[in-house]
């Protein structure tokens, strides 16, 4: 599979986003052994980064389900996981008084990040991402936090994710020059309003990484070819899915995306990760381009 590189980690072009085997919004999860065959299948089809996060969890009380199932995934796949990368992410808290809340405390921080190597089974996280702004609080301090926790040896490398433009070159200033690796922001046909901040990543060398890359786990990614007919008519002329079209899109944007398609079955990654190897015309780029409204 085509590489692209996540700060120091050279990984697959297509991640898998874990997230739909522990919650989606068909409120409909594989079984535990289903779950963890979609991750297999990930690997088997070349996907050597994994996005997952604490708060993946079917309820408030069972956060780290999803890591713990990509732990599980990784420890009984017959491959050598070694060269894969998992990210995680943190920030956001799930509470029986207040479902979703936001946190970013060095205290909380701290205490979610001891929590997620424990459920992924690690010393230290190759990849740890702020999930989303805690508008409480100065979004320069958060940073500063995390920087704390990396000088600690708790993480490795550090990645934002849901952050405009300004909240990225916030967290560049607060880190250092190159020390934040990667942006993880919503960005699919369905909704491109984040391609200012592709474009701002582009610049800087930070790796994008779209989630919902397809337009998100409800049906829009399934629904993808029939909303954007454009997508269906290139991956007919091709011979492949319009899933893949998009994705295969989304890569020639920039060499810095690396999408991460979410899956609950093992044929949907299976078929994510060929996307990798599908090359688009420029005519056929343009097509997609100006069916989504932007300009390349």
């Amino acid at each position: 599979m085509q590489q692209r590189t996540i700060g120091p980690f050279t990984v697959s072009a297509i991640g898998l986003g874990a997230m739909p085997v522990s919650m989606n919004n068909d409120r409909e999860l594989p079984s535990r052994d289903d779950a963890i065959a979609t991750v297999h299948a990930a690997l088997d089809a070349g996907v050597t980064f994994i996005d997952t996060a604490d708060i993946y969890a079917p309820s408030w009380d069972e956060m780290g389900h999803n890591e713990r199932i990509v732990r599980d995934a990784l420890a009984s796949w017959d491959g050598d996981a070694d060269g894969i990368l998992v990210g995680t992410k943190g920030g956001i808290t799930r509470t029986a008084e207040k479902d979703f809340g936001r946190d970013g405390s060095l205290a909380y921080l701290r205490s979610a990040v001891l929590r997620s190597q424990e459920n992924l089974g690690v010393d230290v996280i190759d990849l740890y991402q702020y999930h989303r702004p805690d508008r409480w609080m100065v979004y320069g301090e958060i940073m500063q936090n995390l920087k704390t926790l990396q000088d600690e040896g708790l993480i490795r490398t550090i990645g934002i994710s849901n952050a405009s433009v300004e909240e990225i070159a916030i967290a560049r200033e607060v880190l250092g020059e190159g020390n934040l690796v990667s942006v993880q922001n919503e960005f699919s046909p369905r909704h491109p309003g984040s391609y200012g901040e592709l474009r701002y990543c582009d610049e800087h060398g930070i790796a994008f990484l779209p989630w919902s890359p397809l337009g998100g786990t409800g049906g829009g990614g399934r629904t993808i070819g029939e909303r954007v007919g454009v997508f269906r008519e290139i991956g007919d002329a091709h011979g492949v899915s319009p899933q893949q079209v998009v994705l295969a899109w989304e890569l020639a944007l920039s060499p810095v995306v690396v999408p991460i398609p979410g899956a609950r079955r093992a044929a949907s990654i299976a078929d994510s990760a060929r996307a990798a190897d599908l090359v688009l015309t420029g005519d056929e780029l343009a097509r997609c381009s100006d069916a989504v409204g932007i300009e390349r």
